[in-house]
């Protein structure tokens, strides 16, 4: 089978080459270019320690099957499972765990890197480059990752890898505000993958955990780029696989979940003991690391499945594998329904109490037939044994299928964000891988199909488009052979002689089913498309198809009854009649019979619900910006660390790898429009410092964007030559190209384009930075100037004011200041003249009154003042002691209190007052002081002294004479 399709591929069969007419050459000329190319190969082959280095396999001379698979198998080697090949990413499954390969910090590392094309070539690369395309465009067009490769080979790992990748560097740069809200969205789109992985996926002979449906995961962004939601799509689920596992698989892996995690109440409810065996669970002693119960279950809390929910799911699920140990055997009548064996009536009851649904009309449903004839009353027939086992199947199918729905309906509801508030999104697909099994039927039939189509789809925009495109700008271009699939893809799908037509024709005609003969119409039917064929000589009707990944051989028997997939309408009245709410709800709003508006049977085919949800992937497909990652499956074994050259390079070949590579290595991945490159890059030309309206570069003028342009590349590449010497015309052509209406450029031309932008960008941004300081200085001069000059003012004017005022204080104090020394002058003058006039006056006897109160208050005025006279010591020797307080307004009334103190002296008349104003130079006694002032006189010490002088005496002698003196 390899080489037939090697060979193929070297003939040119199903490809189309263009560009020429090719001219035939001797025998000799072809075999010394072989002989050249060999040499060639085996010059490069000889130094295999650096084989391991080439990081993009476009750098490979020469590029052959031989030279890029001894690359990929010395990466594998030392341990490098991710590599270039030009506009893919080739990923090699390493079958076991890599230590810190997809860890936050190398996350981070890619995130954050200037340039990650030029780091390590890894799965974060390629989600970058698409998270950076949403984020960095004018107007952001929606990105595509698309995941392809054979089962087994790392599809849903990666897909896993990706989600993370997006879900961690999405809300990292989410604010504050939005911290919580984010973190919960990408905590819940996380945990979608536990949960439809747990119900779609399953062990096959190829996978441990192979998806059984494909899925498109939209993750949508706001318009700052961060993850506000995500949205789930899913392609064919292999419902089948419930009812019935191919030899050495398992089915889903939700049920081992159940049998490995469930506690023993949960088994108890139930109805499942631990030493109890299933029909449909086989294998259930191979332990596998997806069969952990827990998480799924914490997913469903996460994503708001409440327990009440998860208990109606295990029931039904619990009842679904009751119902795989039902068998039936033919009764002794054969006019009457087939009875239960003895050891499945118990099975029995289990299931319909699981499902809540009677036992007795379960039994009925599943073995006797209804007949309508019209507006005839139902005719009841007794079902065959094989019909008893296909309509058990059929009722597990079904509410599998219709369970399934509905998680994923609920997981929309709860991830999904309001149209409002996303505007792009980034899209994931992980669809199943190509499979060719020994029995082969309509699912594998389908899941070729899909990848038929992805196949195409990248041909038509890697291969095929790109060529075409470099023709039709003028560029001289040599076409690469390349594999085209459109043989096979009309041959299945082809209207109205395709197999899917034909199919579904059979299944609208009212008759059973004949493999043989639809095998005969389908050879006669597709006799002329060399994809198909037929090996007469084998006894089980079939058909091969040629695949671009190989020819598989596809059963007929059976592959009728699967696309009509007919759901007997009493089963439906049976389920919704449930007790269970949501058994209930999820056959509530569905027609058991199936009809029309008037009244006619409609019948939805398999393929045709199939391709129509294929058909509108496609469409999203070509919206989009798509980046491919080929996973690789180094051997079917799933060993770690083995390559196997021999499957491998029939993957490389399969999935057009080398044809990727030439064309990615020889051509121009990046193809920009005149005026979006002009829009960008204008900057680095000084003739476009003004607006390209103003220049008249419009959109219809292509002579003059082909001159701007022109004229942009040549400052660019003067630029560079004047750098390094080494770029000649040749190397120029090599670098870019200008097509009628585009540039085409390779990636170093544009790093060139970018690394001289951003130098120009930079001396504009410091130009701009020097004028705008510049203008900040002197707008910072003029403000201390204005400032300075205001303070200034203000300090001239409040000394001036405050000089003012002082003069205005100084006038009054100097007025008020003369005129009361000229009042006390003229006081001072006529106290003056009264003293010297005064006559001694005899004072009153007081002597009992200072004796029984010991102070006179002699008159009140508002300042008391202190007066001092002579003789106060002996006056107040034996007296007790006295406060004095005396106020006084005249010469005379202080006389009188100095008389009153010291009676005896004054009464012989020989006595002169004196007071202390004439000794101590004060000029008035009206100058009184501030405040009250207090004197307080203590007892004299004098006790000795004489108080009584003798008045006949001539003089005082003792020490009366030395208080007078000292007075």
């Amino acid at each position: 089978m390899n080489s037939e399709r090697s060979q193929r591929i070297g003939n040119g069969q199903g490809g189309k080459v263009k560009g020429g007419v090719r001219k035939k050459s001797g025998l000799a000329h072809s075999k010394s270019l072989n002989d050249s190319l060999e040499g060639e190969v085996k010059a490069f082959l000889l130094d295999e320690g650096q084989l391991h280095t080439y990081d993009d396999l476009t750098k490979v001379n020469p590029v052959t099957p031989t030279t890029v698979l001894k690359c990929l198998q010395a990466r594998y080697r030392a341990k490098v499972f991710y590599t270039h090949a030009g506009c893919t990413l080739v990923a090699l499954n390493p079958f076991q765990p890599v230590p810190d390969l997809y860890s936050l910090d190398v996350m981070k590392e890619y995130h954050c890197a200037p340039q990650p094309q030029e780091s390590k070539p890894h799965i974060f690369i390629v989600a970058e480059e698409a998270y950076r395309n949403v984020q960095g465009q004018v107007e952001p067009v929606n990105q595509s990752l698309v995941v392809s490769g054979e089962s087994g080979a790392g599809k849903t790992w990666t897909s896993r890898c990706l989600m993370k990748y997006y879900a961690t560097v999405a809300a990292t740069s989410s604010l504050m505000k939005s911290q919580d809200t984010v973190e919960r969205i990408e905590k819940r789109v996380l945990d979608s993958n536990p949960i439809m992985e747990a119900f779609g996926n399953a062990c096959t002979l190829r996978n441990s955990n192979s998806s059984r449906f494909g899925k498109y995961i939209q993750l949508q962004l706001n318009r700052s780029q961060l993850l506000v939601g995500a949205s789930v799509q899913t392609y064919l689920l292999e419902k089948t696989r419930v009812a019935g596992q191919p030899a050495n698989e398992r089915n889903f892996h939700i049920f081992y979940q159940m049998m490995t995690g469930g506690s023993d109440e949960q088994r108890r409810e139930w109805k499942m003991s631990h030493d109890q065996r299933f029909a449909w669970l086989p294998n259930a002693e191979k332990t596998l690391e997806e069969d952990c119960f827990d998480e799924t279950v914490e997913a469903m809390v996460h994503l708001g499945i409440n327990a009440e929910k998860q208990g109606h799911i295990f029931r039904i699920l619990a009842g679904l594998l009751q119902l795989g140990n039902v068998t039936f055997c033919s009764a002794m009548d054969e006019s009457q329904p087939c009875d239960l064996e003895e050891k499945s009536k118990d099975f029995m009851h289990r299931c319909a109490s699981l499902l809540c649904v009677p036992v007795e009309e379960l039994q009925t449903c599943l073995r006797v037939r209804t007949l309508r004839a019209g507006k005839q009353s139902a005719l009841f027939k007794p079902c065959s044994l094989a019909d008893c086992s296909v309509r058990r199947d059929c009722l597990a199918k079904v509410i599998y299928a219709q369970l399934f729905e509905w998680l994923v309906t609920f997981i929309n509801d709860r991830i999904c964000a309001d149209n409002s508030t996303w505007c792009n999104f980034i899209g994931l697909l992980d669809v199943y891988g190509f499979e060719c099994f020994q029995f082969n039927n309509l699912e594998q039939l389908c899941i070729n199909y899909a990848n038929e189509k992805l196949q195409q789809h990248f041909v038509a925009h890697y291969l095929k488009a790109q060529q075409e495109e470099y023709v039709s700008e003028g560029l001289e271009w040599s076409f690469v052979k390349y594999q085209d699939n459109q043989g096979c893809l009309d041959l299945i799908e082809g209207i109205p002689t395709g197999v899917f037509s034909l199919l579904n024709e059979e299944c609208l005609l009212n008759r059973a089913s004949d493999a043989q003969q639809f095998r005969v119409r389908l050879e006669k039917e597709l006799s002329d498309n060399g994809s198909v064929s037929w090996d007469k000589f084998s006894k089980q009707p079939h058909f091969t198809v040629a695949h671009y990944a190989g020819k598989v051989s596809y059963q007929i028997e059976g592959m009728m009854e699967k696309n009509k997939d007919p759901v007997p309408p009493e089963l439906i009245h049976l389920l919704q009649k449930s007790e269970n709410p949501l058994l209930h709800q999820l056959f509530a709003d569905r027609d058991p019979v199936g009809q029309g508006t008037r009244g006619l049977r409609q019948v939805v085919t398999v393929v045709s619900k199939f391709k129509n949800s294929l058909e509108n992937l496609m469409k999203i497909l070509h919206s989009t910006t798509p980046h491919y990652t080929r996973c690789i499956k180094p051997n079917t074994d799933c060993r770690p660390l083995t390559f196997k050259k021999e499957e491998v390079i029939v993957q490389l070949e399969a999935c057009g790898i080398v044809g990727t590579i030439h064309i990615s290595a020889a051509g121009f991945p990046i193809r920009i429009p005149y005026m979006s490159f002009i829009q960008r890059y204008g900057l680095i030309s000084n003739l476009f410092c003004q607006g390209a309206g103003e220049q008249g570069l419009e959109a219809d003028n292509k002579e003059a964007l082909g001159s701007a342009v022109a004229d942009i590349l040549r400052v660019v590449l003067n630029h560079s030559l004047d750098a390094s010497r080494h770029i000649d015309k040749e190397a120029r052509s090599s670098l870019v190209h200008c097509g009628r209406t585009k540039v085409f450029l390779t990636n170093s031309m544009l790093e060139l384009l970018e690394e001289h932008r951003n130098r120009v960008c930079s001396q504009r941004a410091f130009s701009i930075q020097c004028c705008w300081h510049r203008h900040k200085q002197r707008r910072r001069h003029a403000m201390r100037r204005a400032v300075t000059l205001i303070q200034a003012a203000v300090r001239s004017w409040l000394v001036r004011r405050a000089v003012r005022r002082w003069h205005r204080a100084a006038i009054v104090l100097q007025r008020s200041w003369r005129k009361w020394r000229a009042l006390m002058d003229s006081l001072a003058e006529a106290e003056l003249d009264d003293a010297e006039d005064l006559q001694e006056a005899l004072p009153t006897e007081l002597d009992p009154i200072l004796r029984a109160r010991g102070s006179v208050q002699l008159s009140s005025i508002q300042e008391p003042v202190m007066v001092r006279g002579w003789p106060m010591g002996l006056a107040l020797a034996s007296a007790p002691t006295l406060t004095v307080s005396m106020t006084a307004t005249g010469f005379q009334k202080m006389m009188s209190v100095m008389a009153c103190l010291n009676g005896h002296c004054f009464r012989s008349g020989d006595y002169k007052v004196e007071t202390n104003q004439f000794k101590q130079g004060v000029a008035s006694i009206r100058a009184q002081p501030r405040g009250s002032i207090k004197l307080h006189y203590q007892r004299s010490p004098l006790l000795y002294a004489d108080l009584h002088p003798d008045h006949k005496r001539d003089g005082v002698t003792g020490l009366n004479q030395i208080l007078l003196e000292s007075t």
